[in-house]
């Protein structure tokens, strides 16, 4: 097993059918303590506790540093150490430029750009004083292509402000042995699209993608199984794009 007694952190993992739990499974499979961290209306310990009793919910918004470093504080007291932190919670919204409010960029880039710093802050310490520890963070096709097929424009900003940030702590982290690597998904077949394609968009979309389909959140979750684990060593800095090869460059 690729991730037997490593200590896992996911944000915003507590949705079933969403790309966080999706790696919860698979990382608790391959060995991995899994805590899940998330609102308390999704009730992150429920959600835990489909994986097993040897696994934690902690309760936090990604937006709050006090309520961060507390649940933080509540894993390093379980299992005494975190190995690897999955920044991915975030949240989007479809709109135009001109209707981006200030309460929309602040809820936007809050949960995405500001939690991963947040989360990624709360963890450091401690992988610090292992000198070893896996970073991961979710982006988006989004940021990469100037804008997605749900999202708006802040949405993107958000998303790739979180390349910056990762790729900035990778080069601070590394001398620690400390890894920071992104993610950037295509469309993925999750909740966050549920109602809001038809299934013939759906194909239509597809029909765009080299492999012919859209992503499933298992896809998401083998990278992250790869990027936690000791497969992927020597990579730091790195953006994995997954994404059918929606974004061949």
């Amino acid at each position: 097993m690729l991730l037997s007694n490593k200590v896992v952190l996911i944000t915003g993992g507590a949705g079933l059918n969403g790309l966080g739990f999706a790696t919860a499974l698979q990382m608790a499979s391959h060995g991995a303590l899994v805590a899940i961290m998330d609102l308390e209306s999704a009730e992150p310990a429920k959600a835990a506790a489909q994986l097993g009793t040897e696994h934690l919910g902690v309760v936090a918004s990604v937006t709050d540093k006090a309520a961060v470093d507390r649940a933080v504080n509540q894993v390093l007291e379980k299992f005494g150490r975190i190995d690897i932190l999955v920044n991915n919670a975030g949240i989007t919204q479809p709109r135009k430029t001109v209707d981006i409010t200030g309460a929309d960029y602040d809820a936007v880039l809050d949960v995405s750009l500001r939690g991963t710093l947040l989360c990624s802050q709360a963890v450091i310490p401690a992988m610090e004083r292992q000198r070893s520890g896996s970073i991961i963070c979710i982006s988006s096709v989004s940021a990469q292509r100037g804008g997605g097929i749900l999202g708006g424009p802040h949405y993107s900003a958000a998303k790739a402000g979180v390349l910056g940030l990762a790729r900035a702590m990778a080069r601070e982290l590394g001398p620690v042995g400390v890894r920071v690597n992104c993610i950037t998904p295509g469309l993925i077949g999750t909740d966050i699209i549920k109602g809001k394609l038809t299934e013939e968009k759906k194909a239509e979309i597809a029909e765009t993608v080299p492999l012919g389909r859209l992503g499933d959140p298992k896809d998401i979750a083998g990278a992250c199984i790869f990027l936690g684990s000791d497969l992927s060593a020597y990579c730091t800095g790195v953006t994995l794009d997954v994404n059918g090869g929606m974004l061949i460059h």
